[in-house]
């Protein structure tokens, strides 16, 4: 039986793959995504009774480390005249309250705990360890991209997959709320696929994306040209641009990659 990726909705492009637990994998070679097979897929009972175990909040000192793994460099792109949205905010509500001591207006939104409907179009959104747990991750990424403004920003926090031996015996596999796995490829297939410009990303989880400007006059928009040149938008330095050829390969060269992967779909 052909398994369709739930990212690419490629078929017959997967190949079973291990992780540290007895959950079947799935690594679709045409968008480098790990999926776990929908067999082991956990209630949303189970599942919103695990993150209720969640203990966070802005007392939390370690927690606030946490998230400014992803805020701090976020930070240079907003100003007070935005309006963004923690999207998976989770429990206990933490980053949108970190964002408002900025002076920057932040919602909160996660279909578990906060479940008033988003009010876009949003300047910004974060999501912070929410897009392992997509079970449909094509449907899911679309919907976030739909909330943002043209030229809006997305701050993604998942740890990214490297080797298929690391993946084996990797922590990130002992959830069982987990079950979607992303490569730096994988990134580089989101922004062809949904219109994004990658602007930054650190070297294990976060990634900042922009939604593409409409093009004028046969250019593309201002993430484009800035990542071409290795310039944030702001003049910050400290943005790391990840140029197509530093990404690390996947096992089995991917097909139709410089179609599906180099460019804007």
């Amino acid at each position: 039986m052909l398994i369709t990726c739930p990212l690419c909705l490629a078929s017959g492009h997967t190949e079973g793959v291990h992780g540290a637990d007895d959950r079947r994998y799935h690594l679709c070679h045409n968008c480098a995504l790990i999926f776990v097979d929908a067999r082991h897929h956990v209630s949303l009972e189970k599942e919103k009774a695990r993150y209720a175990t969640h203990q966070n909040s802005v007392d939390n000192e370690g927690y606030v480390r946490f998230l400014n793994r992803v805020l701090h460099p976020m930070l240079p792109y907003l100003d007070s005249t935005m309006r963004g949205l923690d999207y998976g905010c989770g429990p206990g509500p933490t980053l949108s309250q970190l964002v408002k001591q900025q002076g920057i207006a932040c919602e909160d939104y996660d279909p578990f705990f906060a479940d008033s409907p988003p009010k876009p179009p949003y300047d910004f959104i974060f999501s912070t360890e929410c897009f392992e747990h997509f079970h449909r991750p094509s449907e899911d990424i679309q919907r976030l991209c739909s909330l943002l403004k043209p030229g809006g920003l997305l701050a993604i926090m998942t740890e990214r997959w490297a080797t298929l031996e690391q993946f084996a015996t990797w922590h990130y596999t002992n959830d069982e709320t987990h079950t979607s796995f992303y490569h730096q490829k994988t990134f580089m297939f989101l922004c062809s696929r949904f219109g994004l410009d990658l602007l930054w990303q650190d070297e294990k989880s976060v990634v900042i994306l922009r939604r593409s400007q409409p093009r004028r006059n046969g250019l593309g928009s201002p993430g484009e040209a800035n990542a071409e040149q290795g310039v944030a938008p702001d003049g910050d330095s400290a943005a790391r641009r990840v140029p197509a050829a530093e990404v690390v390969g996947v096992p089995r060269v991917m097909k139709q990659e410089k179609t599906q992967m180099g460019g804007r779909a």
